[in-house]
């Protein structure tokens, strides 16, 4: 199997489309990537599922699905109102470039912003509700009504760029960074003597429908929820963040099987793959691994998540050797669980 270059993986899975219930691009392009790797298949909840080896059974999961937004009227002067789908920051919403994906295809248009002139004293101040913006796309009420419909999703301008180093800036890598991350290991895991199952779950944005749905029936004897945590920038707490660069961020938490974190801690630490470790001290972890550790009557799962900064905004930014560090570190795990079970 040909070497996957990570950049380019990222920038395929970030230029496909999934906002909560309208995930069908982001799915037929995890369908034709993963047809290389194992059995594919889709549920009714639109989870990409990708299965592979038979035994001892891995369940690794990945959101696909994004933050964005959804029409939910056209004025009588032509502009689109929206409503949030996910953790829209409403701090974003000023004067960005958007695009509404409708059944004829993408029209462009930009968020509303009253200019500096004319706002009152206090305007500046404002964190602007949904309420208070709409979407300009240039047209009147009847031209608009011909193209855009009630419940069409919207996204903010898509935005991938090459940062220095090995840092990139996409509006979609929560999660699709941790979709790379899993892939990277697929092609890692070919041949292990186990079960593994993929599962690109839809709706984590919106309540982690996916995941509490997805990961019922399939049996797992573990799970590993890959996701994005806070990467430290300027004004926030280090002790909330991990570092970019420096490696997968391997969660302690109630919820999350102790055994397994510590398992992995070991492996980064004897196949010398950079880490770092995320304390959570509450009985969750705002991720898919929530719902799936709960699943029927329990699956043991751990979570390795890949720093980001400035998440739930059009800039995201993560660093593809953490990417790879995730990905290493779970074939690694997965490898040596094998043979301890099969010992």
């Amino acid at each position: 199997m040909n070497e996957i270059n990570t950049s380019e993986l990222l920038f395929k899975l970030t230029s496909a489309v999934g906002v909560g219930g309208a995930e069908e691009e982001i799915v037929e392009v995890l369908k034709d990537i993963l047809k290389d790797y194992g059995e594919v298949c889709v549920d009714g909840a639109n989870n990409v599922y990708c299965t592979f080896g038979e035994g001892y059974h891995f369940l690794l999961d990945a959101h696909l699905d994004e933050i964005g937004m959804i029409v939910t009227e056209i004025t009588d002067d032509g502009f689109v109102k929206i409503a949030k789908c996910g953790g829209i920051d409403n701090r974003m919403l000023l004067a960005s470039e958007v695009c509404i994906h409708t059944k004829s295809g993408e029209i462009k248009g930009v968020i509303t912003n009253i200019p500096p002139h004319l706002q009152k004293a206090d305007d500046e101040k404002k964190v602007p509700d949904f309420s208070d913006v709409s979407v300009d796309i240039g047209m009147n009420k009847e031209e608009a009504e011909k193209l855009v419909s009630l419940g069409d999703r919207v996204t903010f301008k898509r935005n991938f760029t090459k940062l220095l180093g090995n840092q990139i800036s996409a509006s979609v890598l929560d999660d699709r960074s941790g979709v790379a991350a899993i892939i990277l290991a697929l092609s890692e895991l070919q041949g292990v003597n186990a079960k593994i199952t993929a599962m690109f779950s839809t709706q984590e944005e919106t309540g982690m429908k996916g995941a509490k749905t997805g990961a019922y029936g399939k049996e797992a004897d573990e799970a590993i929820a890959v996701d994005v945590s806070f990467g430290y920038s300027p004004l926030c707490k280090k002790s909330d963040c991990g570092e970019m660069g420096k490696g997968a961020m391997i969660g302690v938490s109630p919820i999350l099987d102790r055994k397994m974190s510590d398992a992995l801690v070991e492996v980064a630490k004897e196949k010398g793959i950079p880490y770092q470790l995320e304390i959570m001290g509450s009985g969750r972890t705002g991720t898919n691994a929530d719902a799936i550790t709960v699943n029927q009557s329990g699956v043991k799962t751990a979570l390795i998540s890949i720093p980001e900064k400035y998440m739930h905004s059009p800039i995201e930014i993560v660093d593809t050797t953490d990417v790879e560090s995730v990905a290493k570190l779970i074939a690694e795990y997965i490898k040596k669980r094998v043979g301890e079970v099969n010992a």
